[in-house]
């Protein structure tokens, strides 16, 4: 069945693609192939796939790979994906909300240190997915995700480019991201109205700042960029990581060596690990 393209097995079964899910099925085999293979799998990889839908790629990735976890949230695409995998002894399919699932459950189960992931990402939720995924990262080795591409630009902006803003900084922290492929609407049954994009993903053993507490060096980003046209000093002073206090504010900037009239989008990675690192000093000593 998974030989099938995703509409005629709709069709069969009777079956509509649900917006709430942001259903919509990648139809190209072709570039179904190119992005199996750009995950790298060896034999003995797990790996985890987010949306495995209908099991196309997921047919492709069970014959690379040790182990697959398939996950996928709706029930009506349970059986289609044991129907299509019927014969494929190292595919587990779990119903799953992705938000909800343990990423370091198959990491134990199947002993392994990394896993890798892989996943066509539904885009209404695609920020949310990426920052659970990412909380598991010590048992990850890599992950090649489909976004949206406005997302994927975002993800992958540089300091004092419009794009840039919470997740280019908390991805880039602990992980080294390339754009792997762009895919067209076309490719896509029922089409989006936008192009999406590939991303991969290789974790870093470490940040790639030191770090003392990674929740504070979270909270400080979303504190930075809570409101993108004010000043970062403006943004801090209302944050509720300082009280709303004028001297703390001032006093983490100053021990930071950076403007406070500085937007967030102008500052590096680096300097919001050293923010991150002063907060967390001033809040052990109480300033």
């Amino acid at each position: 069945m998974a030989s099938q393209q995703p509409r005629k097995i709709l069709r069969n079964k009777g079956i509509r693609p649900l917006k709430r899910l942001g259903q919509s099925f990648l139809e190209d085999k072709n570039v179904i192939r190119k992005i199996v293979d750009a995950a790298d799998l060896q034999r003995d990889d797990v790996v985890v796939e987010i949306g495995a839908g209908m099991g196309i790629m997921t047919e492709l990735v069970a014959a690379k790979a040790g182990r697959v976890v398939a996950l996928e949230i709706d029930p009506y695409m349970i059986p289609i994906l044991q129907g299509a995998l019927t014969g494929r002894s190292n595919v587990e399919i779990v119903q799953t909300d992705v938000l909800k699932y343990d990423f370091s459950k198959p990491a134990d189960e199947y002993r392994t240190d990394k896993l890798k992931i892989i996943g066509n990402v539904p885009y209404n939720i695609s920020s949310q997915i990426l920052f659970h995924v990412l909380t598991f990262r010590n048992c990850i080795s890599s992950m090649l995700m489909m976004f949206q591409k406005e997302m994927a630009d975002r993800i992958m902006a540089s300091p004092g480019k419009k794009d840039y803003g919470i997740p280019s900084v908390l991805v880039n922290m602990y992980a080294r991201i390339s754009l792997e492929m762009s895919i067209p609407g076309t490719c896509f049954f029922p089409p989006p109205k936008v192009e999406s994009s590939v991303l991969k993903f290789l974790i870093r053993e470490k940040p790639c700042f030191a770090l003392a507490d990674e929740n504070i060096f979270a909270k400080v980003v979303k504190a930075a960029f809570s409101q993108r046209r004010k000043t970062i000093l403006n943004n801090f002073r209302q944050s509720d990581l300082l009280d709303r206090s004028d001297r703390q504010a001032h006093l983490l900037l100053d021990h930071a060596e950076i403007d406070g009239q500085r937007r967030a989008e102008t500052l590096s990675c680096e300097e919001y690990a050293k923010l991150a690192n002063v907060l967390a000093k001033m809040a052990a000593s109480s300033l």
